[in-house]
């Protein structure tokens, strides 16, 4: 080396759990054992994908003058990435119904559950917590 020149490293950190990146790799029964480099490249990998998904999406909003990215905003910028929109948009949920939007948007009057409606197995209703037993 040349005098004046410095020798610079960085540690490079992902900002996703590496932990929870190696449990989700584990849920595969074929995977074994993880590398430390695989593991650091799957964290940062995710991490570049979801910033770039979050990047499109917010353009997508913009676009629509809006200020919060929505899931129809996620939608039309995963369908604009053929690659990502190969893979990906079959695993989104599906957008609500206008029909349903329109009246979701309207909270005039809270929504009451009926009491004849059976409650699932195992659980009960709140109401049943603040009633005095005999």
């Amino acid at each position: 080396m040349a005098e004046g020149e410095e020798i610079h490293t960085e540690t490079v950190q992902s900002s996703i759990p590496t932990g929870r990146v190696k449990r989700i790799m584990k849920l595969d029964k074929d995977i074994n054992k993880i590398n430390a480099d695989a593991l650091f490249l799957i964290s940062n990998a995710t991490e570049l994908f979801v910033k770039f998904l979050a990047e499109k999406s917010s353009e997508v909003a913009v676009e629509k003058k809006r200020k919060t990215i929505k899931l129809e905003h996620l939608r039309i910028a995963v369908k604009r990435h053929q690659p990502t929109a190969d893979f990906l948009l079959d695993s989104l949920p599906l957008p609500p119904p206008p029909a349903a939007a329109q009246t979701s948007s309207k909270p005039d009057r809270p929504h009451k559950r009926s009491d004849n409606n059976p409650v699932p197995v195992g659980t009960r209703r709140i109401d049943s917590f603040f009633q005095k037993e005999p």
